[in-house]
Order: C-alpha cells, then sequence, then structure tokens
C-alpha cells in the first residue's frame, strides 16, 4: 500500500494581519540580527513598525535571542531565551507588531511559541527532522532557511517534514548558497524553483545573501552595498517577501554588522523594492 503524500502548504501564510503569497504584495521580515536590550529591540521595532505604516508594506520584526553559530565560541551569543521571551511578548503587545525569532534545539520551540508568532529554523539546522518537527506542532508559523549546502528544489522534503507534522503555514526563505571559500552566490533562478516544489511562500534574505561566511578570520564579514542589488533582483523576479536585518549603527552592532542595513536606509530601499513587486506582479 502506497503512503498517504504529506499535505501541501499554505500558498498564503497570515502572520497576524501580514499576508505572505507569492502573487501577493510584497510583504517585510526586519529587524537587527541579535536581540541586545529591550530598549534597543522596542526603538528598532516601533521604527520599523512607522515605516511600514507609511508605505503600507505588512511588517513581521525579527531579531535572535542566541546567535548559536558564531564563528568563533569568543563571539558574543546573545541576552538568552530567559530574558527574550518577555521582551518579545512586550514588543507583540505594546506595538502590535508580530515577531520572528529563530529556534535552535527542539526544547526551546513550545517556550518560544508563547511569545512570539513564527518559529525560524535556521539554514545549517534545515534538515534536523526532529527540530523541524517541533517547531512545526506549536501551531506557529515556520519560516525555515534553505541551507547553503542544498540545491532549491531539496527543499521541497524539508518542507514535507513540516507539513507531515501537521503545521501547513510555513515559509521558505533563499540566502545564497556556498561558492567556494568565505562566498555566497544567489541564483535567482532558485526562487521560482522553490515556489514550484514546496509550493510555499518564498521569502528571499538579502542581507545574509551578501555574506562572507568566516570572511574575517573569527567572525564573518559581508558587503552591504549589494543589498539593494538582490533585493531588486529577488522581488523583480517574484517573491512574497523580503527578509532584510537593520540597525541604527551596523558598524557597531554585535553581530552581522557588515551585512546590515542602516535604519536610516530602509525606507527609501523598501519604496524601491515595492515599485519592483507592483511591476513583477501586474
Amino acid at each position: 500500500m502506497n503512503k498517504a503524500a504529506d499535505p501541501v502548504a499554505n500558498p498564503t501564510v497570515a502572520v497576524g494581519t501580514v499576508r505572505f503569497g507569492n502573487a501577493l504584495p510584497l510583504a517585510l521580515i526586519a529587524g537587527p540580527c541579535a536581540l541586545e536590550s529591550r530598549a534597543h529591540a522596542l526603538e528598532m521595532a516601533s521604527a520599523l513598525k512607522q515605516i511600514a505604516a507609511r508605505l503600507g508594506v505588512g511588517l513581521v520584526y525579527k531579531t535572535s535571542f542566541d546567535k548559536a553559530n558564531r564563528t568563533s565560541a569568543r563571539s558574543a551569543r546573545g541576552i538568552g531565551l530567559d530574558a527574550a521571551l518577555p521582551i518579545f511578548a512586550d514588543i507583540r503587545e505594546s506595538l502590535g507588531v508580530p515577531v520572528l525569532t529563530d529556534v535552535h534545539d527542539v526544547a526551546q520551540c513550545a517556550a518560544v511559541a508563547q511569545a512570539v508568532d513564527v518559529l525560524q529554523i535556521p539554514a545549517f539546522l534545515c534538515r534536523q527532522t526532529d527540530l523541524l518537527a517541533a517547531a512545526a506542532k506549536t501551531g506557529r508559523v515556520v519560516n525555515v532557511k534553505k541551507g547553503q549546502f542544498l540545491a532549491p528544489w531539496d527543499m521541497a522534503n524539508v518542507v514535507a517534514k513540516i507539513t507531515g507534522a501537521g503545521n501547513r503555514n510555513v515559509l521558505v526563505t533563499e540566502r545564497g548558497a556556498s561558492f567556494g571559500y568565505n562566498t555566497l552566490v544567489s541564483d535567482m533562478r532558485a526562487l521560482p524553483i522553490l515556489a514550484r516544489t514546496t509550493g510555499a511562500p518564498v521569502i528571499f534574505d538579502a542581507t545574509h545573501s551578501v555574506q562572507q561566511p568566516g570572511g574575517q578570520g573569527t567572525s564573518s564579514g559581508g558587503e552591504r552595498e549589494f543589498v539593494p542589488v538582490l533585493a531588486r533582483a529577488a522581488v523583480a523576479v517574484g517573491v512574497a517577501g523580503v527578509f532584510i536585518e537593520t540597525h541604527q549603527d551596523p558598524d557597531k552592532a554585535p553581530s552581522d554588522g557588515p551585512n546590515m542595513v542602516p535604519l536610516k536606509d530602509m525606507e527609501g530601499l523598501l519604496r524601491r523594492l515595492m515599485e519592483f513587486d507592483r511591476l513583477a506582479k501586474q
């Protein structure tokens, strides 16, 4: 007897009032790489909320409580789960902005799901079956980043692990593929392939796609000047959303500063991306 096929991913995924769909107007996932403090998180989330309101774009705020895959063990990891959960809840309640954060371990999923709207699976962990299933079973939306080591069509199996665990609300995020040493390359063919093979809304991560993994010896480098270039290309192809890390002073950020977009530049970048999006989806 043939095993029944896994349920298909939902083509439209709602995160609060934000809707992600490959044929819908562009939505935004944005925020600083690392959660630094309650005051900083609320400041950043408030600023992004104001930008999103002016532009009429849906916003999900992202930040990470633990940078578990830092290049060096000496690098700062973050404020940790226990300190982060009340901050996530505060952002959602006081600002009304949905929140996304990474999970790295099965044991984290249930607790994190109480305080956020989207559980994100890091690219290096995208094939970890138990983690995918645990995230799926929380009932929260799951955003899974495509591993730098995977072909886009390989993500069909990843998504099937999530839908097979009972959760059809999946986002898939492209963040470049390994290309030699300390370098990533973005193949724009991956975007329609991901949409076709997974059935899920596709997100393009414009900031991690310009990362240079381990490129500074004990930390990763990046080329933030190419974020707008790749973001425009991806939106012109057609995606459900863009993922952009931002900070008011990226060069002083605790992690991923070289590839984050300065907050002051976000509104102009988003205006241009929304113009490209309208053309792509006419």
